[in-house]
């Protein structure tokens, strides 16, 4: 038999490169740039569907629908990991808690989040203790109630940090954002280099502080503008219809409980929309003639086309800065993030 045309044996070819999914030895982060030499119990997790389906979430929920945040909350949850595994290269717990903290997200990540009562930290701690990730961490003789615990917060550790202060799960979010949004300018390896962990909180000297203060700020301030209202409104309200829809008309498939729409991916969502007569119109208009929502600040009018949209909180989480408070260390800074909580947080949307 002529083998002439045949490729090398399996045995002997190099492998082909590969990097998020947990076929190679070590995951390199491509914005903290952080190789993480995966441990086999991440590597377990990263082949579950709870850690599989955030590769099709949005961290940025129905902004992404206005911005260019496209990035997924997969993208998100494997820098979290990278930041512990650099500040935290040992602790396994920890390590694990960083992979899982977000698999309980909705769709279009925090879109939905209030909507029929879902949340998603209660879900993800449901997810914790079902299969697969249960079996997972029994396997590798990790608790899942350990797991819970680190999520929790109690003690404090670098993941979740302490309330109102700065986390290696916030800093992500707020450095990943900046660079999506192009007003990052510091290398975030650089930036990465001027952080450290103390008390269980991110610390950064004074001007790496007045960064992450800017990212912080214009974090909040994209949350209250047109681009992240406008959309959200929208779509928790087509959300909204879809369950009622769906729950009061079998003709369209089964009905669609608040439980079903929770796991759903956000191409499954936009899919249930354009399946539902209630929601289809709209759903198109929004993905495709978004520049036609009019967003205004406060309630409208009684009298008035729209609906009004309320924001749930507005987040300014502060580093610490050389290790002490940012209130004691840099008053200026504190006073800016202050600032953030009189942004305003009602709207009146309507489509012209």
């Amino acid at each position: 038999m002529d083998n002439q045309h045949q490729g090398p044996d399996v045995e002997t070819a190099p492998p082909v490169p590969t990097n998020v999914v947990g076929l190679a030895p070590v995951f390199t982060d491509p914005l903290w740039r952080i190789p993480v030499r995966l441990k086999p119990v991440e590597v377990d997790l990263l082949r579950t569907e709870p850690l599989r389906r955030l590769h099709f979430v949005a961290h940025g929920g129905a902004s992404t629908l206005s911005t260019l945040q496209s990035y997924s909350r997969l993208e998100h949850t494997l820098g979290v990991l990278a930041l512990v595994a650099h500040f935290r290269p040992d602790d396994e717990l920890l390590r694990v808690a960083a992979l899982v903290h977000d698999i309980g997200h909705l769709p279009l990540s925090h879109t939905f989040e209030g909507v029929a009562g879902l949340d998603h930290h209660a879900i993800g701690l449901q997810l914790l203790r079902t299969d697969p990730v249960r079996p997972v961490l029994e396997k590798h003789g990790i608790g899942t109630e350990a797991v819970v615990g680190a999520l929790g917060g109690n003690p404090p550790t670098p993941l979740t940090g302490r309330s109102g202060l700065l986390s290696l799960d916030h800093l992500d979010s707020y450095v990943r954002s900046g660079r999506a949004a192009g007003r990052l300018d510091t290398d975030p390896a650089v930036l990465l280099s001027r952080l450290d962990i103390r008390d269980a909180v991110v610390s950064a000297d004074r001007p790496t502080a007045a960064e992450l203060v800017r990212l912080i700020g214009a974090e909040a301030r994209l949350h209250t503008s047109w681009d992240n209202v406008g959309p959200v409104s929208v779509v928790r309200h087509l959300a909204l219809r879809l369950l009622d829809d769906r729950a009061h008309d079998g003709a369209h498939g089964p009905a669609l409980t608040p439980a079903r729409l929770a796991r759903l991916t956000d191409p499954e969502l936009w899919s249930a929309f354009d399946a539902c007569a209630a929601t289809r119109e709209e759903s198109a208009m929004i993905r495709y003639e978004p520049h036609r929502l009019r967003v205004t600040i406060g309630r409208a009018p009684a009298d008035e086309v729209g609906r009004h949209f309320a924001l749930r909180k507005i987040y300014s989480s502060a580093p610490l800065v050389d290790g002490r408070p940012v209130e004691a260390a840099a008053p200026d800074l504190a006073a800016e993030l202050a600032a953030l909580q009189s942004l305003p947080t009602e709207f009146h949307v309507c489509w012209s």
